[in-house]
């Protein structure tokens, strides 16, 4: 085995050949081998002067005894990790070029507000929200105008008289002297009147017991106005005689029983153990509601 100049391919020659044919082989062996020299040189030529391509993956190295081409390294090592393939075309980097274009200089003037758009639909709603701090105090306000004084919605009186009365030269107040209900104290038992403190609508009732053989005559008075007249007239017996009434009263009017002045026997029988004569009111409705 042996190598021809730039040939990499070995050229194995037959040894056994008999003498007699030899000189006769000589001449043609070596007429072969001059036509083949020139054939592989101008094969190898361009890469003898412009050498092998440097990504060309490199090829297993050739074992023990094999034919090496004539373009390896003479001293080759497995060891020697492979050159990475150049991403280049020019023996130096090139930088990158990146075009910049000012937008600020191709901005144009600001547009009119456009028309609002039609609303969208209700979201879900959402979770409830943690309580939030505590405000500050604020600051004390005015004082308000002031109410109405307290007044009572309910009314009501009886009271009664015991002793006998006689009419006299003027008009007389009749008093009593027995109290049964007196709610709030509006009846005043000292002038014999009840004084409205609610106004509304009341209900009013005098009972006497008329005397034998005499007159009972007498007003229940709203202030000083007769409102009605309780009259009995004289017999030989005496009789239970009573009258009733509802009136609308205002606030402050005065209700009271007034006994008629002498022109006639006029009196109120009594005997000053039972009680004979009552007056009693109270109030239905209050005005207000």
């Amino acid at each position: 085995m042996f190598y021809h100049g730039l040939c990499s391919t070995p050229c194995v020659l037959p040894l056994l050949i008999p003498h007699s044919w030899h000189f006769l082989l000589s001449s043609q062996v070596t007429m072969d081998i001059t036509y083949l020299r020139t054939s592989l040189t101008f094969l190898f030529l361009p890469l003898v002067v412009f050498g092998a391509p440097a990504d060309e993956p490199n090829l297993t190295e050739p074992g023990p005894g094999a034919c090496k081409r004539c373009c390896d390294p003479l001293d080759s090592s497995t060891d020697t990790p492979p050159a990475p393939p150049s991403h280049y075309h020019f023996p130096y980097p090139v930088p990158e070029v990146r075009p910049y274009i000012n937008i600020t200089i191709l901005k144009g003037e600001k547009g009119d507000r456009g028309e609002p758009g039609m609303p969208g639909k209700w979201g879900k709603e959402g979770p409830r929200g943690e309580r939030g701090a505590q405000g500050q105090k604020g600051s004390k306000g005015q004082m308000g105008t002031a109410g109405d004084p307290c007044k009572h919605q309910y009314a009501a009186f009886s009271v009664g008289r015991k002793k006998a009365l006689h009419s006299s030269e003027g008009f007389q107040v009749l008093l009593f002297d027995t109290v049964f209900v007196n709610l709030y104290s509006h009846f005043d038992m000292f002038n014999g009147k009840f004084y409205c403190a609610v106004g509304g609508l009341y209900y009013f009732s005098l009972n006497v017991h008329t005397w034998n053989f005499k007159e009972t005559y007498a007003h229940i008075m709203r202030n000083e106005e007769e409102a009605v007249i309780l009259y009995a007239q004289p017999s030989d017996r005496s009789i239970m005689q009573s009258q009733s009434l509802m009136l609308e009263l205002q606030e402050n009017d005065e209700i009271w029983v007034r006994l008629y002045k002498r022109e006639r026997e006029n009196a109120i029988y009594s005997d000053d153990v039972d009680v004979y004569i009552t007056f009693s009111g109270y109030l239905v409705k209050p005005s207000i509601e």
